[in-house]
């Protein structure tokens, strides 16, 4: 089963095939505000987007602002903006329009109780069919939010602190060790891209469009990915449970205090410096203080969360 493709995923993947079919020509100008425009999203995934494509060498840094598409370019459309106006990402799948609120719903009542899903009441609140809640709740099994019991109900398990100690405790055991194997395998270029865009996140942090699945992928998962054992990847990804409430900053349950994401950033930041410089060994420790500091982080979510009731649970959802 395929991952829920992001907005950067669908952005960079519509852009390359407009640069495969020629409506997008050698040497024109492609800027990320335009994307964003015209692709009705915000700066950090067309961002994010322009940036794999110039990894892929499909378009490279223009002089200035911008990049161009790579290619011999056509005297007449050479630096000239590309025409975006009338191009938009496709709709998304019905699944995917209620996947991130029932993802946060589960979430914020898991820190409460365990809670049992209820397929019809999830259907009928999202004015979707079974088929399409079923699909849903799958995709989230993927990534260990839900289970199913022995009677094969869904059920999502409460989020405990000893629990996700234990999680963190994984990471931070296995993550400095799968980075000491992928960094000689990543490039230079591919860190200076993760870490700008750690830099823009900085840049008047909060900003708008600020997006933590762009920062937590490229560090923990992107960078991670070229670690060629992958029985210790296999392990890491039973714990990708904790990058999702991380997403909902201004939840008044699962928020952290802005402060200590600025924190975290600026841990992602040093990582890469120490990459870049080549200090292998002195980055995977970096990594695993940043790990252990994230588990404190996760410490204070619970110690906020403890002083409030789940009084808005929904109706499709029975605690345990």
């Amino acid at each position: 089963m395929t991952d829920k493709l992001s907005l950067q995923d669908r952005a960079f993947h519509l852009l390359k095939t407009m640069i495969d079919d020629g409506r997008l020509a050698p040497g024109e100008k492609l800027l990320e505000a335009h994307v964003s425009k015209a692709f009705g999203i915000s700066c950090s995934p067309a961002r994010h987007a322009l940036r794999r494509l110039c990894d892929q060498k499909l378009i490279q840094e223009g002089q200035g602002r911008g990049y161009t598409v790579a290619g011999h370019a056509d005297a007449r459309r050479a630096s000239q903006h590309a025409n975006l106006a009338t191009i938009k990402i496709p709709p998304v799948a019905r699944w995917e329009s209620m996947y991130d609120q029932l993802e946060q719903a589960i979430c914020t009542s898991a820190l409460f109780s365990a809670v049992r899903i209820i397929e019809d009441r999830v259907a009928t609140h999202f004015n979707v069919s079974r088929t399409v809640v079923r699909e849903v709740l799958a995709r989230m099994h993927s990534v260990g939010l839900v289970n199913k019991d022995a009677l094969g109900r869904w059920i999502a398990a409460q989020v405990t602190p000893e629990k996700t100690h234990h999680l963190y405790e994984i990471r931070w055991l296995l993550e400095p060790q799968a980075l000491l194997q992928a960094a000689p395998r990543v490039t230079e270029s591919a860190l200076r891209q993760a870490r700008e865009t750690v830099v823009q996140s900085l840049d008047g942090f909060p900003r708008e469009g600020f997006d933590t699945d762009v920062v937590e992928n490229d560090l923990h998962v992107r960078l991670l990915s070229s670690c060629p054992n992958v029985e210790i990847l296999q392990v890491l990804a039973r714990t990708r449970i904790l990058f999702v409430p991380t997403r909902y900053l201004f939840d008044p349950v699962l928020h952290i205090p802005l402060s200590l994401i600025e924190d975290a950033l600026k841990e992602h930041l040093h990582i890469y410096d120490l990459l870049l410089s080549r200090q292998t060994t002195a980055a995977a420790e970096a990594l695993r203080t940043h790990l252990q500091r994230a588990d404190d982080r996760w410490l204070r979510r619970f110690n906020s969360a403890v002083h409030l009731t789940n009084s808005a649970i929904p109706s499709y959802l029975m605690p345990l």
